[in-house]
């Protein structure tokens, strides 16, 4: 099941073409322009209650075949451009250790890694330097079983952590599937290796059960835990509603020529909206939900302005470089700011921003519904699509 947006004439031709020779002829690295009618896919399986899926959307071509190339996809984002366009170092002053969590093995990661910092020529972040750890959700080396759509998920969490926060290091655990239950598990496991940050970029709808899930694994004071707002539009997905959490909305980034900030708008296909179980945390004030309010900050989400992303794990037949959003992507880059901070620490969940938000990029243009109201609609000052705004620097971090 896949996404289409219109693709003019020639961008079909170009795109049916480089398919043909299996590859694209580009620079190493995205000039920084929209790529504005890109077709995209959905990586996990649609998920169910309890069932996450990972919230990964992967650029394809007129046919949906996700598009793979040699070198990185010419409209794909790299560090260049998360790092000038949102203004961030590109180091912590402190240790930090940022944990990815995720279902399912990727047994290529670890080289994977290797070739995405290769290619842009970042400090290698190897199992020998002790840089990158993976574990099972019990902190065991007995992973696993491998699929291939949460294998590149987890190149995209691993690669963007990486990317952003150059010596962090980063702390792979894996949930042995996709249900709340193991992937809650890793997230404890995460904490108890000592994670100082954790990106979650997976949801599942709803449930009642969520306010008990959300105390036995996302309760976890001093530690900075950031979770994708979701892929489907308007709606709330879970983890994203716990009140512990950072809920990460998605944005199409706009950047000039040279890397640097342009514009922002909140990407259609974000999730927000108000929690139907999850209450309402002391920090958000917003008078439209009772409940708590989706999401709290924002960064880029949008295919069309996507990261690049190395990934070897044939997915589809596939394996190579992709250009991969949704708000898989901008949960692991805010997660990475986190780190980059260095305030993990000392933070209170995710309430942070909301006495930083002048640090922020307020993001006022773009909706992802029809709700008639700021929780669908970004506006000047607190709105659901995008939060309080998107980096601008560690300030708001």
């Amino acid at each position: 099941m896949f996404v289409t947006r219109n693709l003019r004439l020639a961008s079909v031709l170009a795109l049916l073409a480089s398919s043909a020779l299996g590859y694209v002829t580009i620079s190493p690295e995205g000039a920084g322009a929209s790529n504005s009618h890109a077709s995209y896919a959905a990586v996990c399986p649609v998920s169910a209650v309890s069932i996450a899926r990972c919230d990964a959307l992967v650029v394809t071509d007129a046919q949906g075949n996700p598009l793979a190339s040699r070198v990185p996809p010419a409209g794909a984002y790299g560090p260049t451009q998360f790092h000038l366009g949102y203004s961030l170092p590109t180091q912590s002053t402190s240790v930090q250790k940022i944990g990815i969590v995720d279902a399912y093995d990727d047994p290529n990661i670890a080289k994977d890694l290797a070739t995405f910092d290769s290619n842009y020529s970042l400090p290698p972040c190897t199992v020998a330097n002790s840089c990158l750890v993976k574990v099972n959700q019990t902190g065991g080396t007995k992973y696993p079983q491998s699929n291939s759509g949460w294998a590149l998920e987890i190149s995209l969490d691993v690669e963007m952590a990486h990317e952003i926060c150059q010596n962090c290091q980063i702390l792979l655990v894996e949930a042995s599937s996709a249900s709340i239950a193991n992937l809650g598990a890793a997230v404890n496991e995460a904490v108890k290796l000592g994670a100082n940050v954790i990106s979650n970029s997976y949801g599942s709808s709803e449930y009642s059960g969520e306010v008990a899930d959300q105390n036995s694994y996302f309760n976890h004071p001093r530690v900075a835990i950031t979770a994708s707002a979701g892929d489907g539009g308007y709606g709330v997905e879970f983890p994203a509603a716990s009140s512990y959490v950072t809920a990460v909305g998605g944005t199409t980034l706009n950047l000039n020529s040279n890397a640097s900030y342009l514009s922002e708008s909140a990407w259609s296909g974000t999730g927000s909206g108000c929690s139907a179980y999850a209450p309402k945390p002391s920090w958000q004030t917003d008078t439209g939900c009772s409940k708590r309010t989706v999401a709290d900050v924002s960064a880029d989400a949008d295919p069309n302005t996507g990261a690049a992303v190395y990934d070897s794990v044939r997915y589809q037949g596939q394996s190579g470089w992709y250009q991969v959003g949704g708000t898989s992507l901008s949960s692991p880059l805010i997660a990475a700011v986190y780190a980059l901070a260095g305030n993990a620490s000392s933070v209170n969940y995710g309430s942070y921003p909301y006495a930083h938000s002048p640090s922020l990029h307020d993001v006022t243009t773009g909706s992802n519904g029809s709700c008639g109201t700021y929780l669908c609609t970004a506006g000047v000052g607190y709105d659901g699509p995008t939060g309080l705004g998107s980096p601008n620097g560690t300030g708001g971090f």
